[in-house]
């Protein structure tokens, strides 16, 4: 009876050993799983502000804890792929980015089956890396397959879906394939429309997506008044200093100073850029952007020192990145 009560306590201190153990175990694997998120939102503060090169450390440091903390092969370690895939994107750095966006892909593959929706976003992301290269024809597969497994998991009038027909017409633009392209971003705006309410900033996006199509093939009767209507929602809905307000600013503007109506093209600039900088900081890409398009309207006015200060600033944050 004694050794059978003694193998009972050795049990039951054996099984509170483990609990404790156990709980230690998921105690440690909770900070590292909270480390990592706090690395993500660090890095993501410093992504949409565009200092690239300082996220970079913070998105290897997030990937280290991915891996020890879920395994190799997890769907967030992929995650974590992903993020410092894109910091290389951003930077041009074409060579360091593909074997990185070609990893998250196989993993998310295996993870998560070929169909899910973050399969999709992977098969997403290789795309935009040879659209970038203009690997047209290795890019367009790949766009294509990510639309076929969103419209079968969420649906042909879901919003991503939407943002997927316009990756694919943008493709077919950069390529000057407009009647190609057309549809597709006609389609768009209608599913973000549906889905999303007139007003809403990713319909705002649509048209303007629509409306640069008409402006690469000088089609400016109807692309004025689809800026005109994209800017007049993202100051409803963003507000007057918002970012994406000036990048419909830059755009009007832009179209303004295709037609040589640079005194309506100006102020237009002028605007955007002050919004940029106010919003953004004096060194993110999107201030340089900015600087650039104000530049060309300088130079075909006749203000060419003016004009080449500006690039030069341009060119200074781009080198910073």
């Amino acid at each position: 009876m004694s050794r059978r009560k003694r193998w009972v306590s050795f049990n039951t201190l054996t099984i509170a050993l483990m609990m404790v153990l156990g709980l230690l175990i998921s105690s440690i694997a909770f900070a590292q799983e909270a480390r990592w998120k706090a690395l993500n939102n660090q890095f993501m503060e410093l992504y949409q502000k565009g200092k690239y090169r300082e996220a970079v450390p913070l998105a290897k440091e997030a990937l280290e804890v991915a891996e020890q903390t879920f395994g190799p092969d997890h769907h967030l370690v992929a995650t974590s792929i992903n993020n410092l895939a894109m910091l290389h994107l951003k930077q041009g750095q074409y060579a360091q980015a593909e074997p990185l966006h070609k990893r998250a892909l196989a993993i998310r593959e295996k993870a998560l089956g070929p169909d899910h929706p973050h399969v999709a976003a992977s098969l997403n992301n290789l795309a935009d890396l040879y659209d970038d290269q203009a690997r047209y024809a290795e890019a367009e597969p790949l766009y294509k397959r990510s639309l076929g497994i969103l419209e079968k998991t969420l649906g042909s009038d879901h919003p991503h879906v939407a943002a997927s027909l316009n990756n694919l017409a943008v493709l077919y633009k950069a390529q000057g394939q407009y009647a190609q392209a057309e549809p597709l971003l006609k389609r768009s705006l209608a599913i973000n429309e549906k889905a999303l309410g007139p007003n809403h900033p990713q319909v705002a996006s649509s048209l303007n997506n629509l409306a640069d199509l008409y402006d690469d093939q000088a089609r400016y009767a109807e692309a004025e008044p689809l800026y005109k209507r994209a800017l007049a929602i993202a100051e409803k809905s963003l507000g007057s200093d918002h970012p994406q307000m000036a990048k419909h600013l830059g755009n009007l503007g832009s179209l303004y100073r295709a037609q040589g109506r640079y005194a309506k093209a100006e102020p237009l600039h002028k605007r955007a850029l002050a919004i940029m900088e106010k919003a953004l900081g004096p060194d993110h890409p999107d201030v340089a952007t900015s600087l650039e398009n104000y530049a060309d309207l300088l130079r075909n006015t006749n203000r060419a020192s003016k004009a080449a200060k500006m690039e030069s600033r341009a060119k200074r944050i781009r080198a910073s990145q």
